[in-house]
């Protein structure tokens, strides 16, 4: 053995359904303007019970099952998030503790909503280097937490959930190379800025400009894992709105490859947007086991990663 692949995936969505129409009760809006600039008509929005925790839980519970595994086969366990309910302790160790995975090493990723792309490659060099059999990455996310409500630009984005994929070894490679990088000169593009202010700011023009000139690193992503675009089953980036989304999978010029778009329905959920993207494709039948997709996450940071990977 000495690739890694995706053994299972699970995801997790908030009850709360939260329309267009329910913010425009709260600032001074319409579901046209949304829909025009975002592409996003509702979002999940959680409750006081599904703690970024909990939710993360509930994905992990779904991706070991897919799996096969039991908790105590799991050797480590990463957690993706910007939104852990306490600086310290971290979210993996509560999720690897509810889950029963008792002799699992845990530690957190805060790659903003690149985060999943991140822990994910960070999970594959664990298994290909021997560290670990199983490694659990949890993306869990609970932006409501940090949303100001009356702020337009931003309440209308972000939203609640939780995405996670058991990653263990193969005999032939099925995670691509990750391609990564960051332009940390502009911190205040995309942040929370803490100190009393825990509200997301964003300057949204900004991050639109720069996402969009990410295309080349899409291609450098198919090349290094020797994919050309057009073989690509899928393009899931990160459900940042639906503009960026389709500019930047319209930028590799491959009209016929499908396009995640899960931002419509769920908001932009930060590092558990890839996950949730990718399942809402497995479960339409859009994508396969074993189909070769693109996953790219971009974000706060400025921070990117991306990569080819086999689905589960």
């Amino acid at each position: 053995m000495t690739g890694a692949r995706l053994l299972g995936l699970g995801t997790y969505r908030p009850g709360r359904l939260v329309t267009n129409d329910e913010i425009t009760r709260q600032v001074d809006t319409s579901d046209l303007w949304i829909r025009t600039r975002t592409g996003i008509s509702t979002r999940r929005i959680a409750d006081d019970d599904e703690t970024t925790v909990a939710m993360g839980v509930s994905a992990a519970d779904k991706a070991l099952a897919a799996a096969g595994l039991a908790a105590r086969d799991v050797d480590a366990v990463i957690g993706a998030t910007c939104t852990a309910p306490s600086q310290i302790p971290g979210t993996a160790p509560q999720i690897a503790s509810r889950l029963g995975a008792s002799a699992a090493g845990t530690f957190d990723i805060n790659g903003g909503c690149a985060g999943f792309c991140y822990a994910v490659s960070t999970a594959a060099d664990m298994v290909r280097a021997g560290s670990a059999r199983h490694v659990l990455v949890v993306a869990t996310e609970r932006l409501s937490d940090y949303t100001d409500w009356s702020d337009r630009s931003t309440c209308i984005l972000l939203a609640d959930g939780a995405g996670a994929v058991v990653i263990g070894a193969a005999e032939t490679e099925q995670i691509g190379p990750a391609v990564w990088g960051h332009d940390g000169s502009r911190p205040e593009a995309i942040q929370v800025p803490g100190r009393g202010d825990n509200s997301f700011r964003m300057e949204g023009p900004a991050v639109f400009r720069w996402a969009i000139s990410l295309v080349p690193t899409l291609r450098t992503v198919c090349d290094r894992a020797g994919v050309a675009p057009e073989e690509l089953a899928a393009i899931v980036p990160h459900q940042a709105n639906l503009r960026i989304v389709e500019a930047l999978a319209g930028g590799l010029g491959v009209p016929d490859v499908p396009i995640a778009r899960d931002v419509v329905d769920s908001g932009n959920t930060s590092a558990a947007s890839i996950p949730l993207a990718l399942d809402r494709m497995m479960e339409a039948g859009e994508v396969v086991s074993g189909d070769p997709v693109l996953l790219f996450g971009f974000g706060a940071g400025l921070t990117y990663c991306g990569q080819v990977v086999r689905c589960p």
